[in-house]
């Protein structure tokens, strides 16, 4: 790839990147927003970076920011940073790989950024940005974080991924398919001719038929690979269980906490009516004090009129920290609750508790505005062993483990939450018709006569 003269550039600057003959199109693409599904090893990473810094070049904007978003800080930082400083060589002035940015010799910079920390964008603008495995990212991302960095700069974006199913991906996919403002490019393996065809007869051969539609074939129908409640979350769907919950002010709101040290904290708020949980909202965040979260609990009391029963923390919660002035996480929220509504989780193993929550959602409702944790719910899965090319038999800890794990405590004392706030103990008179009466009952309902004497 050449850049000329003509863009306030170096005469005839080279490119050590040669784009694969399937990538031309996507890099002469003029539409502002882009979608492009690849197969396993089809070298998207790569392409979208150098995507980036041709436009950067190109574009020549003054003070441009363009950005590279993956699902973990860790994947920008092993991955995409290496690909960042080997394709921007020839135009790179500056470079700080602490946070990961690059500046060109046109002013332009081009950060990488992790998914799992979206706080470190706001307030930000961006001219461009590039989403990969946006599959993996959580489904409020885009329209909270990521657009609004687009609009001061009528910055572009490109969202790149394998399907996962029916998540947010594929919506965005099968939006942009309809609209003919959008780039929609499909990479299947048995396509593209960039894998040899014997790897891919290997592939099929090795994988389940599910593994190899969804990696290679760019399936969105396959089922999410080893899913743990891929069947349960659908039968919800299919159902219509997932909808508008009403809360209940004549039963108890409870919570189901998942504590994040270090990373995120879920709390899910619900109810049990008759059997039925009842899954009224979902909160979840990282980099957030205690205080925090009790000030979260009291504004759904405002806004909801929640009466609080119980809030229920992992086992964890006794734990004391340095960092909290030696104090636990049920001392810090104690402070502001009542410690008698505080109750710790039984620590039950995680297999049983995968299986009490597959048994919850056979009885559950989901509130519309839980989206976050329904999507956690669909995506979580077991960790996939490369080597042995087998699933293990432990979760893949990524962005659905926190609220898949505040459900998994909410299964465990959902049984034992099913009475009204109040309870009327008036014993009630006869009725016509009753049949089944007590010698008991009828004393309770006979006035008592007392007898003076005169």
């Amino acid at each position: 790839m050449e850049l000329s003269k003509s863009h306030g550039l170096m005469k005839k600057i080279k490119l050590k990147y040669r784009p694969r003959t399937v990538f031309k199109d996507f890099h002469k693409r003029t539409e502002r927003w882009a979608v492009l599904v690849a197969h396993r090893r089809a070298g998207k990473t790569v392409a979208c970076i150098n995507d980036l810094i041709r436009r950067a070049l190109l574009e020549n904007k003054k003070d441009a920011r363009y950005g590279y978003l993956a699902p973990y800080y860790s994947q920008s930082k092993t991955i995409a940073w290496d690909y960042l400083m080997r394709y921007s060589e020839p135009f790179r002035v500056n470079a700080n790989q602490s946070e990961l940015w690059v500046e060109l010799f046109n002013g332009a910079k081009i950060r990488l950024f992790g998914a799992d920390n979206p706080d470190a964008l706001r307030g930000l603008y961006l001219d461009g940005v590039v989403l990969d495995e946006y599959a993996d990212m959580k489904p409020r991302l885009w329209g909270e974080i990521v657009r609004p960095l687009l609009t001061d700069r009528q910055g572009w974006a490109t969202f790149i991924g394998t399907p996962k199913r029916h998540n947010r991906f594929w919506e965005i996919y099968n939006e942009a398919s309809k609209n003919p403002n959008w780039d929609v490019k499909t990479l299947r393996a048995d396509q593209s001719g960039l894998l040899p065809e014997a790897e891919l007869i290997d592939a099929q051969a090795s994988m389940s038929a599910n593994q190899y539609e969804q990696e290679f074939l760019c399936s969105f129908e396959a089922a999410i690979l080893g899913a743990y409640y891929g069947q349960e979350m659908r039968r919800l769907t299919d159902l219509e269980r997932i909808t508008t919950v009403d809360y209940d002010p004549m039963f108890p709101c409870h919570t189901a906490w998942d504590l994040g040290f270090n990373d995120s904290t879920a709390i899910i708020w619900f109810q049990v009516v008759y059997g039925e949980i009842r899954v009224l909202d979902h909160h979840m965040s990282n980099g957030q004090a205690i205080p925090f979260y009790t000030g979260l609990l009291a504004q759904k009391e405002d806004q909801y009129g929640y009466k609080y029963g119980f809030h229920y923390l992992p086992h964890d919660a006794r734990a004391k920290t340095l960092a909290s002035g030696g104090k636990s996480i049920i001392e810090q929220i104690s402070a502001k609750i009542d410690i008698k509504h505080l109750k710790i989780v039984p620590n039950l193993s995680l297999q049983d508790g995968i299986q009490a929550t597959r048994l919850a959602l056979t009885r559950a409702w989901f509130d519309n505005k839980c989206e976050d944790l329904i999507e956690c719910l669909r995506q979580y899965q077991r960790e996939w062993d490369d080597d042995k090319k087998v699933f293990r038999d432990r979760p893949k800890h990524d962005w659905t483990s926190h609220s898949a794990d505040a459900m998994r405590y909410l299964s465990i004392v959902w049984k034992d939450e099913d009475s009204p706030i109040l309870k009327d103990n008036r014993v009630k008179g006869l009725h016509v018709g009753q049949t089944e009466v007590t010698l008991n009952d009828m004393w309770k309902e006979t006035p008592k006569i007392v007898n003076r004497r005169i």
